[in-house]
């Protein structure tokens, strides 16, 4: 089969027809990035963007501001695919919007309120926005909005007799202005305490993002920072639960000159409990303590019992939690190994990664003779899909390595880059539970189009499409992915991983010990 797609072996060369039919699809799909410009820019109020609204042709009853996207100035400049050769053009000259899959952040918002006029916004850009909006029934969203918004006033002690949802219709103007009758009467009765208003508020905002359950749709106020500087085996891609976790729970890596780097925790400890409450209990992992490790507010102090597998011992030491800077840029690391083979570390696929990545091999090639590379995605936790398919034409230029389709299921492919020179040697990925989003997506095409092995464990499966940022009038960010994506060979990635063809865990006992099992695995089938 090509790699055109299934269509490819009964017809190379699309009939007029076909190519209308193509024409018609990649306008509706590009509807949502013009009409965002355009909001942005003021230009024009948010509008409905599916002619297959049941609900169309109600009467209005939208919050007074709309959702908008960032202005072009706040996105990171990207290129994308041509459909059509494979060729890279800039996105303003393609019409196609430029890809996002780890949006980028938009200047920085001065925090207000969240109130029911915040909600409205997300429940409309959820509606309007996001790639399954056009077939939300309304009632998905706002029953457990809602749900939510009781519980926070049950675990407040502020229940109120007459908070109940009224019968819902699947209109979504009227069930909007249903929500909004009953939140404003509850609100109305509460305390004047501006600190339960707005958890209030939240818990309802909250539960309705997550009731998409989709890893790229996210709300948030501020950036979630990791105050300790400890990163987990029970987290996949940037601060996910991984459900897959098991005991032991146990430190993979520390931020040098962080908190708990002063307190000399190391790679590989063991969390045996963190301030008398064990992270497994019958089991099951306690997201609280998980929580307390890498997010405690700034100065809180996390007193952790540790055990060290290189030698058997327990250590209890004190962390105590601080606001960081954001963290550096990411960089590539490259070094040559001693059998001829040269290694390299690719921590994100942050705009100009991928040059990095081939730039440092380039210069590996001017001191040895490669045999081969062993290219390191563990913990990488996505970025860019410029830099994906940058990278990959450096393997399989023009070759199509994913899709990213529409709620009807219509697609349009991204290919490798073909102007970028030929990498041209064996290759080794090493990839875990870390590796998500964009990486998933790498992952997937080097398996799919046979680019090279994969070592280590599976990956996120945390890749449900590129997103897009929408400030809110609270000051804060919801992300919504435009698109969902299949790969190479049209298998579903998402919430599922990328199996490797070698599985080699990396233990505590092994980081503890300062073994790489998963690197000595892929130098042996590079150079056998």
């Amino acid at each position: 089969m090509s790699d055109n797609g299934p269509s490819a072996e009964r017809d190379p060369r699309p009939s007029p027809v076909r190519r209308d039919r193509r024409t018609r699809v990649r306008r509706r799909l590009l509807a949502g990035g013009a009409v965002a410009v355009l909001v942005a820019a003021g230009l024009l109020a948010y509008p409905r963007l599916s002619a297959t609204d049941p609900t169309a042709g109600e009467p209005a009853a939208r919050p007074a501001a709309g959702c908008t996207s960032p202005s072009p100035s706040d996105r990171v400049p990207e290129r994308t695919p041509r459909e059509d050769s494979g060729q890279h053009r800039p996105a303003e000259e393609s019409g196609r919007p430029a890809p996002a899959g780890e949006p980028a952040e938009p200047r920085p918002h001065e925090l207000k309120p969240t109130t029911v006029t915040t909600i409205g916004q997300a429940y409309y850009c959820i509606l309007d926005s996001y790639y399954r909006g056009p077939l939300l029934d309304s009632r998905s969203l706002l029953v457990p909005a809602f749900a939510a918004l009781t519980q926070e006033l049950q675990r407040r002690g502020l229940d109120q007799p007459q908070a109940a949802l009224p019968a819902l219709t699947g209109g979504k103007d009227q069930d909007w202005a249903a929500f909004r009758q009953v939140y404003d009467q509850i609100t109305d009765r509460l305390p004047p305490d501006a600190a339960v208003r707005q958890a209030v508020a939240e818990a309802t905002l909250r539960a309705m993002v997550e009731s998409l359950d989709d890893n790229h749709a996210t709300w948030r106020r501020s950036p979630r920072r990791n105050t300790t500087g400890i990163e987990v085996s029970a987290h996949t891609g940037p601060g996910h639960v991984d459900p897959t976790a098991t005991p032991p729970l146990f430190v993979t890596r520390v931020a040098p000159d962080s908190p708990a780097d002063r307190a000399h925790v190391r790679p590989g400890d063991e969390v045996l409990a963190v301030n008398g409450v064990p992270p497994y209990v019958n089991g099951v992992l306690a997201e609280g303590a998980l929580d307390w490790i890498t997010s405690s507010p700034e100065g809180t102090r996390l007193t952790l019992e540790l055990r060290r597998p290189a030698t058997g011992a327990t250590v209890t030491t004190t962390v105590t939690a601080r606001a960081t800077e954001p963290a550096p840029r990411p960089r590539v690391e490259a070094r040559p190994l001693d059998d001829g083979l040269g290694y390299v570390r690719l921590p994100a696929f942050a705009p100009g990664l991928a040059d990095q990545v081939l730039e440092a091999i380039a210069d590996l090639r001017k001191t040895a003779d490669l045999r081969g590379i062993v290219l390191d995605l563990r913990g990488n936790g996505g970025g860019s899909p410029r830099e994906v398919s940058r990278l990959l034409g450096a393997l399989a230029p023009g070759r199509i390595f994913s899709y990213w389709c529409d709620v009807r299921d219509h697609c349009i492919p991204n290919r490798g880059d073909e102007g970028v020179a030929a990498l041209d040697l064996p290759l080794a990925v090493l990839t875990d539970r870390g590796c998500a989003s964009a990486c998933d997506s790498f992952s997937s095409a080097v398996k799919d189009l046979g680019l090279g092995t994969l070592v280590g464990t599976r990956t996120a499966g945390a890749v449900a499409g590129p997103g897009e940022l929408y400030p809110l009038d609270d000051g804060s960010l919801l992300s919504l992915p435009r698109y969902h994506e299949i790969a190479a060979n049209r298998e579903v990635i998402d919430t599922i991983g990328v199996a490797p063809d070698h599985h080699v865990p990396l233990t505590s006992a092994d980081l503890s010990a300062g073994r790489d099992p998963g690197l000595r695995t892929a130098r042996k089938l590079l150079t056998d």
